[in-house]
């Protein structure tokens, strides 16, 4: 069943590549208890749409949202954290504010629907495109895409245009 407003959040543990170079586990719970947090997926790091116009257009956004009294905006995506590590580095985001976390094993994309294949390019138990916002681990605001190849709805400036 897809994640809806209103929802709370499932319980789930990221990775990411902590300072000591190797993965550590990061409780989603912990990003959101008592904030205001983005939270948004999307198919694979290094991928042509997500690297061109997903994460960038949240990099473009993030002094808006800080506007808006968001804590925090988190990427995820279904890949590993050293591959994560490595898109954040490249793609800027580290410096533009934004957090990628890797759910390798798709659970907590599957836990809240988000899971799609497509086989022709490779995607197994990918993210389809969206973005939440949520309050206090509570889903105020859900947009997703039709396809993986449109990024209007999930962009930073789609979701900013219905908060």
């Amino acid at each position: 069943m897809t994640i809806s407003t209103g929802d709370q959040l499932p319980e789930a543990t990221l990775l990411r590549i902590g300072d000591n170079g190797r993965p550590e586990a990061v409780a989603l719970e912990d990003l959101t208890r008592g904030r205001k947090v983005i939270v948004f997926g999307l198919p694979g790091a290094f991928t042509p749409t997500c690297s061109s116009a997903h994460l960038p257009s949240f990099i473009r956004t993030r002094a808006q949202f800080a506007d808006k009294g968001v804590d925090e905006i988190i990427c995820v995506s279904v890949n590993d954290p050293f591959v994560m590590a490595a898109w954040a580095q490249a793609s800027g985001a580290d410096e533009g504010g934004v957090t990628l976390l890797a759910d390798p094993a798709s659970e907590f994309t599957t836990a809240i629907g988000m899971n799609f294949d497509f086989p022709p390019s490779g995607f197994h138990g990918r993210s389809i495109r969206y973005a939440l916002l949520v309050e206090d681990g509570e889903v105020k605001i859900v947009q997703t895409e039709e396809g993986p190849t449109v990024c209007e709805a999930t962009a930073g400036e789609g979701l900013l245009a219905v908060m």
